[in-house]
This record gives C-alpha cells, sequence and structure tokens, in this order.
C-alpha cells in the first residue's frame, strides 16, 4: 500500500527536463527552464487529511468491532475461516494507526515532522499490512473454495492446526517481504518528507515483485477460486430446482463478484500507476509534461484508495455474512441484558437498602417512644 507522501516524488526524467524530485510548473525558454513548485492536486493539503482522518475512525472501529465480536464468540459457534477473518481485522487496525500521522504530514505539504525513525517504522507498517492483507484475502478465498468444491479432500487443509499455521506463516513471510521498505524509506533532505530510495535498483525489483506477490498472483487464484465456487453454486441451483435455493444461490453470488470488484477498484489503479513509475524510472524514459502530473495525480488518488480497502473490509467480508450479524446481534443483546440486569440489583439493593433504613428508622421511633414511656 503507497503511503500519501510516496507518491509526491515521482523521480522520473521528464522531456527537457531533469533529475526531477518535487513537481514543478516549466517554461521553456530557449534552453533555460524556470521552475515553480506545485503540487499536481490544488488542495490536497486541505481534503486529503480529511479523508485519512474520517478512514482513520471509519477502520478504527469497524476492525475493532470484528476482533470483540468473533474473539467473543463461542466455540462451539466459531468457524475455522473466523481465524482469516480475525487476523485480517488485525492486520487492517494496526495498518489504520498510521492513518494520522500521514493525514499530518498531508496537512504540512507532505513535510513529515516526526522523524527519519517513525518514518521507516509506518511505512513499513504500511507495507507489511499490504502483504498479510492481501495473503489472507487469498487464504479466505481458497478456504470457501475447498469448504464449497473440496468439501470431501478437505479435512487436513481445513483443520484447525493448518489454519493456525497458515496463519504464521503469513505473517512471516509478510514481516520479512516488507524490510525493504524498512531499509529503503528515508527522509528527503530538502524538503522533509518521507519517501523511497527509488535510485535503488534492488528496490526497484522489489516494486515490482510485490506488485506481482500482492496483485497479480492474488487476482488469479482469486478469480480462479470464485470462478469454480460459481460453477459449483449454478450447477447447485440447477440440481435443487426449488426458488429458496436459487434465491440463495443468487445471493452468494452476489457477494463473489462485490468481493472481487471492490479488490479490483481498490488495487488495481495504484499497481498499474506503480508499474508504470518504476519501469520509466528503470528506463530512464522521458515524460511530457501532462503525462507527469497525470501519472502524479493518479498515483496520488490510487492510494487512497487502496487505503479505504483496509476500512471497507469489516463490511465487505463481515457485514454481508448473516452468521456475523447474528453473532454480533447476539452479543450487543446479551450487553444490554448484562446493563439491564445490573440496573435491576442496583435497583433492587436500593429498595432494600431503603427498607432496611425504614426499618431500622421505625425501630428507633418505637425504641424512643418506649423510652420515653419508661420515663414518665
Amino acid at each position: 500500500m503507497a503511503s500519501s507522501t510516496e507518491v509526491p516524488y515521482f523521480h522520473t526524467t521528464m522531456e527537457n527536463v531533469t533529475d526531477f524530485e518535487i513537481y514543478y510548473d516549466y517554461e521553456l525558454n530557449g534552453t533555460e527552464v524556470t521552475a515553480v513548485k506545485e503540487h499536481p492536486l490544488s488542495m490536497s493539503h486541505i481534503y486529503l487529511p480529511m479523508l485519512y482522518f474520517i478512514m482513520f475512525f471509519a477502520g478504527f472501529t469497524g476492525n475493532l468491532f470484528v476482533i470483540i465480536v468473533i474473539g467473543n464468540r463461542h466455540k462451539k459457534n466459531a468457524r475455522l475461516v473466523d481465524t482469516f477473518v480475525l487476523n485480517l481485522a488485525v492486520a487492517d487496525l494496526v495498518f489504520v494507526f498510521t492513518l494520522p500521522l500521514w493525514a499530518i504530514a498531508a496537512g504540512q505539504h507532505d513535510h513529515w515532522p516526526f522523524g527519519a525513525l517513525l518514518c521507516k517504522i509506518s511505512s513499513y507498517v504500511i507495507t507489511v499490512n499490504r502483504f498479510s492483507n492481501i495473503f489472507f484475502l487469498t487464504c479466505m478465498s481458497v478456504d470457501r473454495y475447498l469448504a464449497i468444491v473440496r468439501l470431501m479432500d478437505s479435512h487436513f487443509l481445513r483443520s484447525s492446526k493448518c489454519i493456525h499455521l497458515t496463519c504464521g506463516v503469513v505473517w512471516g513471510s509478510s514481516l520479512i517481504l516488507g524490510t525493504p521498505s524498512l531499509v529503503y524509506r528515508k527522509l528527503n533532505g530538502e524538503s522533509g518528507s518521507c519517501i523511497d530510495d527509488l535510485e535503488s535498483s534492488f528496490f526497484q525489483g522489489m516494486i515490482l515483485l510485490t506488485v506481482f506477490l500482492t496483485f497479480v498472483l492474488p487476482v488469479l487464484i482469486i478469480l480462479l477460486c470464485y470462478g469454480s465456487i460459481m460453477v459449483k453454486l449454478e450447477h447447485h441451483c440447477v440440481t435443487a430446482g426449488n426458488s429458496r435455493a436459487e434465491a440463495r444461490c443468487r445471493h452468494s453470488l452476489k457477494i463473489v463478484f462485490t468481493i472481487i470488484i471492490v479488490f479490483l477498484v481498490s488495487w488495481l489503479p495504484y499497481n498499474v500507476l506503480r508499474t508504470i513509475q518504476v519501469i520509466f524510472k528503470i528506463s530512464n524514459g522521458k515524460l511530457n509534461y501532462d503525462t507527469y502530473l497525470v501519472l502524479a495525480s493518479g498515483l496520488i488518488i490510487s492510494s487512497c484508495l487502496a487505503f479505504l480497502n483496509s476500512c471497507l473490509n469489516p463490511a465487505i467480508y463481515l457485514f454481508l455474512d448473516r452468521h456475523f450479524r447474528r453473532s454480533a446481534a447476539a452479543q450487543c443483546k446479551s450487553c444490554m441484558s448484562k446493563g439491564d440486569i445490573q440496573q435491576i440489583n442496583m435497583s433492587s439493593n436500593s429498595t432494600a437498602s431503603n427498607a432496611i433504613s425504614e426499618s431500622q428508622g421505625s425501630t428507633g421511633i418505637r425504641g424512643q417512644n418506649i423510652s420515653l414511656t419508661q420515663k414518665k
């Protein structure tokens, strides 16, 4: 996933202009170049921070709610796929904690005020989330494929032990694959922005490898899994021969298409533009000014879409699940009933206390009357 300040430093040589590290509005006068600093998206220092903070609050509350619901679910009601869902929510929750940092930096015209260490760490967290997020989504797709298409042949692969081992492998590989962003992320000396070191050939190759591992390969696997699922569901609809089964199948197909479309919309623009950026850098290609601004602006917008994907995951992958909604509703009712019970207990305790006080008071009054009578 991209950072908000990764985009404004589009290290690509433009036609008649070399070594660009910031946006310029230039005018050619013979062989002279007059340059003025410019950002490709006007007023972005206002609406980008607002957008990042909105995504932070939405992602924080949504993923935290998912973790609470699944974490408090009884073992008898738990499903194996919930393990992937829980890990996905944890990865997204950790990621959204970096959004306020990027929001503040975007509000200061991409100046990073938090130092080099936080620049590296926050970028590393984003990259690890990018790998783990898509790997867990892919694992969920494979799990759905095994559960629907290969149910009889997948007892070991869908066992609790195997799924926990898979989650450990996903986290370990994500932490390792995210290491280059920890090494090749730096603060720009002049502007103080947190940017990638695109001069490194190794890092350029890692960017292309990341695009393949986090988009091309997962998309192929997801399309293969859900294509097989759709064929299975369509066959089931035909053989079932009743309207209720057909309605369930149509609903399942709708969820499948929603998952695929949202995934592609979120990640396709960024990965395409990022690949173009690196290819031009490797080949020392020349861009005219209009193309340059289009690519730079596109990277900013596509980065926001990539960020948004982590905020939408709770709604897309969980809230469309009736099983999850029932669990969430049951837990909400349980919390409300506990609150009512506490109020009843408090009320009964208060009533009992008042009764005791009144009893003690009346006893005291009777005692006073007796003593007064005795004194007489």
